[in-house]
């Protein structure tokens, strides 16, 4: 008689993690009787949970060391706020340490989050950065194993994360996407995608269909010892070429999608498979002008040209700009009206623009891999948010997006100092895609500036308040703000460059900018650490921005060992 299967879906958060280590034991780090939960929600008028929604076990699965990350769904939709988002960073960064150290411990992350924690949402982006810094640098040492089995399934800024992971599995009643269907109906209009068309969402982000055209490695069947017997295959083998890597592949396959008319995910898994089939080759590249349009003349644009001191700039792409001169090498991402990339014409990091600034920043890596003095990266991020778009979400623009945050980090690691400087907007994956992996981040000082995880409306709509109501909230909590100040006393920025002008720089102000750039890149150097966390250690993080973030690593610290 065969054995019954045991639902793992069904189980809570807490419950996954124990299921998949040896005898069901290990040593939860910060559980709830530790009282460590959000300081943010209370003052929202939401009721706090004190393990903040994420299960941190240290244990064994088969006799080896592994630390399971299950992010309970049911609380707050599994979205990640500062506390939470801590506890999943700081258990990577204890893990890498241990690696780098000798000490194999392998990560095993239960996905079931809807990404950014709104309430939350400068803390969830930040966290999500470090979250992906420490994952992009575990691939070197040990397999990262990332499981999403369903309810919530596993999406915004987390679905990028989910995107970096060297093993990734996924049952039928699973999700898996950048933008829900709501979001994108909000941003872009039920002619582009009608979310109450539940047959076509599943179709298009389930399970089954990310499995067949390779946005996930493997389909599970929700039972506890499938999932246990495929995490301890997956445990074996290392190193695996993570997807993000597949960038002649993935640019050939767009390339021919958006030549199509109508693209369904059937259409998809026919190409996918078909190119799969072939060598693709290496793409040849060719410089392409920017737009000349004077619509087209964002801040970005403008900095860039600035910077660089070059007129009419050109890239890979029209909407991704790139310049090198002895020093430094420049990156932007700049709109183009005339794409034919549609849902990404003014700005936004699509499809085409995350695999573009991967394969000009892996230019930027192997150009100075021989060379002993690593070229800073400088981008210039002036980004309204990432595409919103049926056809990116068919084609996994959260993978795109996952290559350049993959090469950005890479680059970091290998000695490069990443500099990210702010004169416009940086707002959700976007700004996850161009900005949150630099090892500092600077901005101007100008009332022009937006810094967050979703547009006004669709934060709104998410949270179910008025957007009157959410302006109120961010008076309470400075991480839902908008504004550049209030992002300032979170710790992220290393500087804030006053008095200048942001739309018509003076040569004075271009000059200021420079000194601010050169500076920052000497302290990057002068620091001789390539992780991100200076940003816990700036003034501003001190004082109490990052508060919870610090005392959440400080305290797993202590236990780990």
């Amino acid at each position: 008689m065969s054995k019954l299967k045991e639902s793992f879906i069904e189980l809570n958060g807490r419950e996954r993690a124990k299921a998949l280590l040896d005898s069901g034991v290990g040593i939860e780090l910060l559980d709830p009787f530790e009282g460590m939960k959000s300081p943010h929600l209370e003052p929202q008028g939401i009721v706090p949970q004190n393990d903040d929604g994420v299960i941190v076990i240290k244990g064994e699965i088969d006799g080896e060391r592994v630390v399971v990350i299950s992010i309970e769904g049911a609380f707050q939709g599994g979205g990640i706020g500062e506390v939470s988002g801590a506890k999943i960073a700081g258990a990577l960064e204890l893990a890498l340490k241990d690696n780098r150290e000798g000490k194999k411990i392998v990560p095993v992350v239960v996905f079931d989050t809807g990404g950014v924690r709104l309430q939350e949402a400068n803390y969830g982006l930040l966290s999500i950065a470090e979250i992906q810094g420490a994952i992009v640098a575990l691939n070197e040492y040990v397999p990262t194993i990332g499981v999403i089995p369903g309810k919530v399934g596993g999406f915004g800024g987390m679905s990028i994360t989910a995107a970096l992971f060297s093993h990734l599995m996924i049952t039928p009643s699973g999700r898996y996407g950048l933008n829900g269907p709501e979001v994108i109906e909000q941003e872009a209009g039920v002619r582009e995608l009608d979310s109450s068309d539940k047959k076509m969402i599943w179709e298009m982000i389930g399970g089954t269909q990310r499995v067949k055209t390779g946005l996930v490695d493997m389909l599970i069947e929700d039972d506890i010892d499938e999932i246990l017997s495929n995490v301890k295959k997956a445990m074996k083998e290392h190193p695996v070429k993570n997807r993000t890597e597949e960038i002649n592949f993935y640019l050939t396959l767009i390339n021919q999608a958006f030549a199509q008319d109508t693209f369904t995910p059937k259409d998809y898994e026919k190409l996918y498979h078909h190119l799969k089939e072939q060598e693709v080759e290496e793409i040849p590249k060719e410089r392409v002008k920017a737009s000349d349009q004077k619509e087209d003349q964002s801040r970005g644009r403008k900095w860039f040209e600035a910077l660089t001191s070059v007129q009419s700039p050109s890239g890979w792409a029209s909407t991704v700009l790139s310049h090198s001169n002895e020093n430094e090498s420049y990156i932007a991402v700049v709109p183009d009206s005339y794409s034919r990339f549609k849902r990404a014409r003014h700005g936004e990091v699509g499809l085409y623009e995350g695999w573009k600034i991967a394969q000009t920043v892996q230019g930027f890596i192997k150009r100075d891999q021989k060379n002993e003095k690593k070229r800073a990266i400088i981008a210039v991020i002036d980004v309204p948010s990432q595409a919103y778009g049926y056809k990116e979400e068919v084609l996994g623009i959260n993978v795109a997006l996952a290559a350049s945050v993959n090469m950005l980090a890479k680059a970091r690691l290998y000695g490069h100092p990443v500099i990210g400087f702010i004169p416009g907007n940086a707002i959700s994956g976007a700004f996850l895609a161009l900005g949150l992996q630099a090892n500092v981040l600077l901005s101007l000082d100008d009332d022009k500036i937006n810094v967050q995880a979703m547009s006004k409306k669709s934060a709104a709509r998410i949270t179910k308040r008025t957007i009157r109501e959410l302006e109120e909230a961010t008076k309470k909590v400075p991480a839902m703000a908008y504004d550049i100040h209030s992002y300032k006393t979170l710790g992220a920025l290393s500087q804030l460059i006053t008095n200048i002008n942001g739309e018509d720089p003076s040569e004075e102000d271009i000059h200021i900018v420079k000194d601010a750039l050169i500076t920052s890149i000497h302290d990057v150097k002068n620091r001789n650490d390539r992780s991100l966390s200076i940003r816990l250690e700036t003034k501003e993080a001190l004082l109490g921005g990052r508060k919870a973030s610090i005392e959440v690593r400080e305290r797993m610290k202590k236990q780990w060992n």
